[in-house]
């Protein structure tokens, strides 16, 4: 199995079961966002958020520049709009304070 295929089948093993049903509507619709909205009933633009915010959670899952699950959970909660960015830097912030407080007693303790 190449690397490509290992990849792709971790941010596709993230993506909820809503957002894989989309994908194949999406497929289905030949890429027609017009059509897409019409089969969900729900306008061009909210189509197009819904799909710029997949786009995005694909590449975080992806992404190969941010190693810390925490912070790809973060952030695709900020892509989903769940969460405000302030919200993202804050919990970050406290995330790295936590590690290195971890790491620095781990080096006391040695």
């Amino acid at each position: 199995m190449s690397e490509s295929q290992t990849n792709a089948r971790r941010w596709v093993d993230h993506l909820e079961d809503e957002d894989l049903a989309f994908i194949k509507r999406f497929v289905l619709a030949s890429g027609s966002l017009k059509e897409l909205a019409q089969a969900y009933g729900i306008s061009y633009p909210t189509v197009r958020l819904r799909l710029d915010r997949l786009i995005e959670k694909i590449k975080l899952w992806d992404s190969q520049e941010i190693s810390s699950e925490f912070e790809k959970v973060l952030r695709v909660q900020y892509a989903e709009g769940k969460i405000d960015m302030g919200t993202v830097k804050t919990l970050l912030a406290a995330h790295k304070r936590e590690l290195g407080d971890r790491h620095d007693q781990t080096n006391t303790e040695s």
